[in-house]
């Protein structure tokens, strides 16, 4: 599951376990053992098995390839109902990714839509969904001879479902402390362009946030291999300039963020300039304000990059401004960005 939600580091003693990291909140959660049953069907392959039999071998292709593609999604209570945002967007993407990693999945875009919006109806209360396209033969290659192609599907509250069954709680921090990775560049789209979603992209940025969390940080953010900014292990990265407008780096180097997008998107109807280029580390240092972008996170604003004040210190009134406008397209707020939403009931009785 992708998240941005910060461990107990030594930097804090007072954990907050999950209180606000999905934007609709999910409460504080007491330790509970890793065998409580959580009561959620995941559809595989057509069917909707019940949690805890969605598996596969422990020597699967995926499993010890790193072939597994995937995509992550949000889900949100409005007043017409649950709704999936940017559905096609998030699907797209998928597909996109099985494109490059070259995986042979023969699923088409409304097969999966519709059964993602299957799998949250089947699912009340579902905060996330996760699909994922993988290989469960068990091989003796890195070219598999069995190409067949599962996917499943997921959809569920990551608090009370995941993170309330693990023996350490995550701390939330409403702003963050970020790290700039100095040792490894490693969004180099000549190894697996990082425009992939598939597991194999996640390791070298998972050794870089670990070492980076272990020193009391909240996020790092990773350099691409010309030493210019890139992105967040499951974030994109924005700052906004002394005109007030905002600046990300461009796609050749980063993930296709969905919220990432929305908010390029959100800031040009609101009359915000935007530009995507090229930017080094040192004007992060010199902007008056940062801020990371995500699936889970939403807009998190960030104080500090490697120690160093970020402006005020504080959350800048750009973030803060377009946190709450993408809180509200989200959860429906918004007539002008309505069609973003899929409501899963939709057409239904």
């Amino acid at each position: 599951m992708p998240s941005s939600c910060a461990l107990v580091s030594r930097r804090t003693q007072n954990p907050d376990p999950w209180a606000a990291c999905h934007p609709r909140g999910c409460g504080t959660f007491p330790a509970v053992s890793q065998e409580a049953r959580v009561d959620r069907r995941i559809w595989v392959d057509g069917e909707l098995v019940p949690w805890e039999r969605a598996s596969v071998h422990l020597l699967s292709h995926s499993l010890q390839r790193g072939s597994l593609i995937f995509d992550y999604m949000s889900v949100h209570a409005t007043p017409r109902g649950a709704a999936v945002f940017r559905l096609r967007e998030h699907v797209e993407r998928f597909l996109h990714s099985a494109e490059l990693v070259g995986l042979p999945l023969e699923r088409k875009a409304p097969e999966l839509e519709a059964a993602i919006a299957a799998t949250v109806r089947a699912n009340p209360g579902a905060t996330a969904v996760k699909i994922c396209a993988y290989l469960p033969s068990i091989e003796v290659d890195v070219v598999p001879l069995d190409a067949r192609v599962a996917v499943a599907i997921a959809a569920y509250d990551p608090g009370p479902d995941i993170v309330r069954h693990k023996p350490v709680q995550p701390v939330f921090h409403p702003e963050l402390r970020v790290w700039i990775e100095k040792r490894v560049r490693n969004r180099r789209s000549d190894i697996v362009p990082p425009q992939a979603k598939v597991a194999a992209n996640y390791a070298s940025s998972m050794t870089a946030k670990w070492r980076a969390r272990r020193e009391g940080y909240d996020e790092i953010l990773l350099l691409d291999e010309r030493g210019c900014v890139a992105e967040g292990p499951t974030t994109n990265v924005f700052l906004v300039d002394a005109a007030g407008a905002l600046r990300t780096p461009r796609l050749e180097h980063v993930l296709p963020g969905i919220t990432r997008l929305s908010v390029l998107e959100i800031a040009r109807h609101d009359g915000l300039a935007v530009h995507e280029t090229d930017v080094r580390p040192e004007e992060l240092f010199a902007a008056p304000e940062v801020f990371l972008t995500g699936t889970t996170a939403g807009v998190w604003p960030v104080v500090s990059l490697d120690d160093r004040r970020i402006g005020s210190g504080q959350a800048g009134p750009v973030s803060l401004r377009l946190r709450d406008r993408f809180r509200a397209v989200a959860t429906g707020g918004d007539p002008a960005f309505e069609h973003w939403l899929h409501f899963v009931d939709a057409g239904r009785e």
